[in-house]
């Protein structure tokens, strides 16, 4: 009965240490503490741009926003577009980031000014694709990101607002089998961050 215990008895958790094995800066550099967490951030983000935007502006909910951010940092994102970066000083925020707000590119852009900042996007060469159940919205499971990508996140409630889905070049939606209409915004974000990162960041 014992042996039924030793399967994969060798096996141990383990915590991934990025900056260990990405030659970013070390200690020997900069033996300041302070010092060092922003040198590696700004080595974190200067190796992500060109990437995928998240565009989460219409989000307002602390706990979706902090988990978000923590998502976007551990999976390559380039970069997180709020509506308010004071938000990031909310100890609720800070309880779901774990301080990845620190190692990833910022952008604070308004709701009302949303639209402008899309149509900036695409005249810098950037697809833009919203999350959102529409009549002609691509099943993630056969969408192909493109490697620059503004992803728009839909507000908690009323998810993306008709002028800015008019705006972009596609809709995705994630395929349910359930009775419940839609995911957490969350954790939808977290899936197509996902899916573009085994396209573009995990494909060798």
């Amino acid at each position: 009965p014992q042996e039924r215990w030793r399967v994969g008895e060798g096996d141990l958790q383990k915590k991934i240490v990025p900056w260990a094995t990405t030659g970013s800066p070390s200690l020997e550099l900069f033996p300041n503490q302070l010092a060092l967490e922003e040198a590696q951030g700004s080595a974190c983000a200067a190796g992500r741009q060109g990437g995928l935007v998240m565009v989460a502006s219409l989000l307002h909910k602390l706990p979706n926003l902090g988990g978000l951010c923590r998502t976007c940092e551990i999976l390559g994102v380039s970069e997180l577009v709020i509506c308010n970066k004071k938000l990031l000083q909310e100890r609720q925020f800070q309880s779901l980031s774990v301080t990845a707000e620190k190692w990833i590119s910022l952008s604070e852009v308004k709701e009302n000014c949303l639209l402008e900042y899309l149509m900036a996007g695409r005249e810098r060469g950037y697809a833009l694709v919203g999350l959102e159940q529409t009549a002609q919205s691509k099943c993630l499971r056969q969408y192909q990101f493109q490697k620059k990508t503004i992803l728009v996140l839909g507000n908690e409630r009323e998810g993306i607002p008709a002028h800015l889905i008019h705006a972009l070049d596609h809709c995705v939606e994630i395929p349910q089998v359930g009775l419940v209409r839609s995911l957490n915004v969350h954790v939808s974000g977290a899936l197509l961050i996902w899916e573009y990162a085994k396209q573009h960041c995990f494909a060798n």
